[in-house]
This record gives structure tokens, sequence and C-alpha cells, in this order.
């Protein structure tokens, strides 16, 4: 099992990573990175803004004992190339579809994005052809109740241990429900991801862009958070609302004591409850 990781964080994202499939697509003048695990039928997992596949590390094993996991790192994070100047989401959407598309032909698939993936997600299933089946937010902005302010701190110019607390700092306050919670791996994934981040998402995020676009859906659409998502808390239940105001039927879940980063920080929790909806609730 992928998830049993007494390794150091170095070594076991190394060995998810040597575990995977690599495959690559066109993303604006260069490729577009994926990853696959697994076999059966594909869940897209798409990742947070200024992450990239890592983000998914405490669920990749778990999920790919039952399905086909595919992770790409998103347009302009990660080791995928900068997408085409896009003033909205759509275009960068589109891009990632095309990949999906040229990876997976006429099969069908279920999507799954955490935050920025979220709203990526949203705006890949209002252009999604038939093949898409289902579409599970997570830790999901844009659907037009306002955010909670995120007091982050600079970590581009910190060196050694300042550099560490300063991730701890930002992780704590925008990412984990319990600073206890954030370990050598999550410091280790923080730190990759915002050296390989080069696409500023945070412009897409304060808008109604996803409720847009996911009224536009035509598949089952689920809605999770952690229970202290720091971008939602103490108001779930406000964007809740505002999904089922474009998506009626649309099933919506919350993870206790959890952060926004609820697949990792609650990632047991999360593995199960995924699955629980594709397979019982979402009816895929």
């Amino acid at each position: 099992m992928l998830d049993n990781r007494p390794e150091a964080p170095e070594a076991f994202v190394a060995r998810l990573d040597a575990a995977a499939r690599h495959m690559e697509t066109p993303c604006g003048d260069g490729r577009m990175v994926w990853r696959m695990w697994g076999h059966g039928e594909p869940l897209v997992l798409l990742h947070g803004g200024s992450g990239s596949w890592r983000h998914w590390a405490r669920n990749i094993g778990p999920l790919a004992e039952r399905r086909l996991v595919i992770c790409p790192d998103l347009p302009g994070l990660g080791e995928s190339a900068m997408p085409h100047p896009a003033e909205d989401p759509g275009p960068v959407a589109a891009e990632v579809r095309a990949g999906i598309d040229l990876l997976l032909g006429d099969r069908p698939f279920d999507l799954c994005g955490f935050s920025f993936g979220a709203l990526l997600s949203g705006h890949v299933a209002a252009q999604a052809g038939p093949m898409l089946r289902s579409v599970t937010l997570v830790g999901a902005g844009a659907l037009g109740p306002k955010r909670q302010v995120t007091e982050l701190v600079k970590v581009r110019s910190a060196v050694g241990e300042a550099r560490i607390a300063a991730h701890r700092h930002n992780l704590a306050a925008l990412m984990f429900a319990e600073p206890r919670n954030i370990d050598g791996l999550a410091l280790a994934i923080q730190e990759w991801n915002s050296q390989h981040a080069r696409f500023q998402s945070r412009g897409f995020a304060g808008s109604t862009s996803l409720r847009d676009a996911i009224a536009k859906a035509r598949v089952p659409v689920a809605l999770l958070y952690g229970e202290r998502d720091a971008i939602a808390w103490p108001e779930l239940e406000l964007r809740f609302e505002a999904l089922r105001a474009v998506q009626p039927e649309a099933w919506t879940g919350v993870i206790p004591g959890a952060g926004h980063w609820v697949a990792y920080e609650a990632a047991a929790a999360f593995n199960a409850m995924l699955l629980d909806m594709l397979e019982r609730r979402l009816g895929v």
C-alpha cells in the first residue's frame, strides 16, 4: 500500500513517483506532466494553487487500490509548462480538459479537484463531453460567499530555520486546522511546491466563477469541506446553499476537525468519504 510511509518524506515522495506511469500532453508552449497509479475506472485529481500532484500524497495509494488514479501538475505549477495567457479560468481548464481527452479518449472518468483544482474542475465540467461521470469539489472558493482573509508570510527570501518556520506558519494559517498535524512530509511538499510554482491563481478565487461554471455541469456534483477550512469556516452552509442554488441535487459533506487541506490532514476520512460519494451517493 503506497500510503504506508515509515521512511523520510523525500523517500516517500520518490517511491510514489517511481510507482507512477508518467505521461505528457500539450500545455501552452510546452507540456503538461501527468502521473497514473493503479487500475480500474479513472479518477482524475486536480491539486490546489501553488501546488503539484504532491497535494494528493496521502490519497494516491489508498485510492489506487480501487481506481486508476490520474494526477497532473496543473499548468504553470510543478513540472508543467505555463498555460497560454488567460483572463479567467476557462481557457486554463480547456488545456486540462484537452489533456484528459488525449489520455483517456472515450473512457468514462470521475473528476475531483481541491481548491484551485476545484475551480478548474468546475470549468472542466462545464466544457466536458459525455465521458465525464461526476465532479467532486474539495475546499472550493468562487461560489459567491466572500472567503475569509488569511494572513500569510513571505517565504521567498527566507532561508534555513526561518524558511521552515514560514512554511509552518502558512500551513497553520491556511491549510491545517490543527498545527500539531503539520509533519515533515507536509513541510517537504510545501517547500517543493513553493519552489516550482509560477502560475498565480489567486486572482481567479474571489468571484462567482466556479458557481457560474458548475451550473452548466450535466453530471452528479458533490462539495466537500474540512469542518474548519480557513477559506469557508464558520459559514460552510452558505457555500452549500450557493452550490444548491445552481445544482439542487448536489451532495455535500463535512469532515470534522479538518482544515482546508482536508485530503492530507484527515486522509483516511477523506479517502473513505470520496469513495463513498463516488460509489454510493453519486452512483458511479
